[in-house]
């Protein structure tokens, strides 16, 4: 058995900038949930079996208690932010296993997911859809679980995320934590790159195991110096950071592998087609 884990917020903004515009009868946009619709039924063909799709119900989560500088949703656009709830029911009803977060995020979903399929020994792999950066995280050194892009149909093991990143999974939540995340909306720490982050945790993996004076490193770093500075005089920041990216795998309710199994769509499908203009999905 093998295991889809989906981030469906990821794929509505995706196709919202991808695919045309679609309003309905109702003056209601809905381009991009067909779009995922079709993108999912479309995983069901290739012959997959278990599924899962996390979304993000509100863009905040408990994130935003902790730095007041992180993600929310004031850049999104109304047309797209309208069908986050849309593209829920949507899946639903399209008999999909879905995730709606909303004191989480769907992340931390993804790799409650993921923990927990990979956790059911009938799983032989569980595939995390994503090229979120924080999934990383998940990627486990047995190849169990692994990161999948499926734009690019480009698959992550283990010696994928420490070529692609230069440290382990379980260092990523050190290496955004120094490095900042743009897309969540925290900087990191001023001087430290990805060259001189990956270069200093592939030999101390984690943050506090770093040492606060550079002449105590194993490692040559440009400008190492000032990096050890910035890193004691905004330790605490480091570790918050880290603590922003590192994913809650035990908060989010994700039941079981037998719940996340296709079992076909529900009634109220074909009615649901019609609103938003796809009688081909009925099919």
């Amino acid at each position: 058995m093998q295991v889809h884990l989906i981030d469906g917020t990821y794929e509505l903004f995706r196709h919202h900038f991808a695919v045309p515009s679609r309003v309905n009868d109702a003056g209601e946009e809905v381009g991009a949930t067909r779009g995922v619709l079709g993108s999912m039924f479309s995983m069901i063909d290739d012959g997959v079996t278990h599924i899962a799709i996390a979304t993000d119900s509100v863009i905040e989560s408990w994130r935003n208690e902790l730095y007041d500088g992180y993600k929310d949703g004031s850049g999104v656009p109304p047309d797209l932010h309208s069908q986050f709830p849309l593209l829920e029911q949507a899946l639903e009803l399209a008999g999909f296993a879905v995730w709606p977060m909303v004191e989480f995020e769907a992340d931390d979903a993804m790799g409650a997911g993921a923990a927990m399929a990979a956790a059911d020994p009938r799983v032989e792999r569980v595939f995390i859809c994503t090229p979120d950066k924080d999934l990383a995280q998940c990627v486990s050194s047995d190849g169990r679980i692994v990161q999948f892009d499926r734009r690019k149909r480009q698959l992550i093991d283990h010696e994928g995320v420490i070529e692609k990143y230069g440290v382990l999974p379980e260092s990523i939540p050190d290496y955004l934590g120094l490095v900042g995340d743009t897309a969540d909306g925290f900087p990191g720490l001023a001087g430290w790159g990805a060259k001189s982050a990956s270069t200093v945790l592939a030999r101390y993996v984690h943050i506090e195991d770093i040492p606060l004076a550079s002449g105590q490193w194993d490692v040559a770093v440009r400008g190492a110096v000032k990096l050890a500075a910035t890193l004691a005089e905004n330790l605490d920041d480091a570790l918050l950071f880290r603590r922003i990216a590192t994913l809650d795998l035990v908060g989010p309710d994700v039941g079981t592998v037998d719940d996340i199994e296709w079992k076909g769509t529900q009634p109220g499908w074909a009615e649901f087609c019609k609103r938003i203009d796809a009688p081909g999905l009925v099919r």
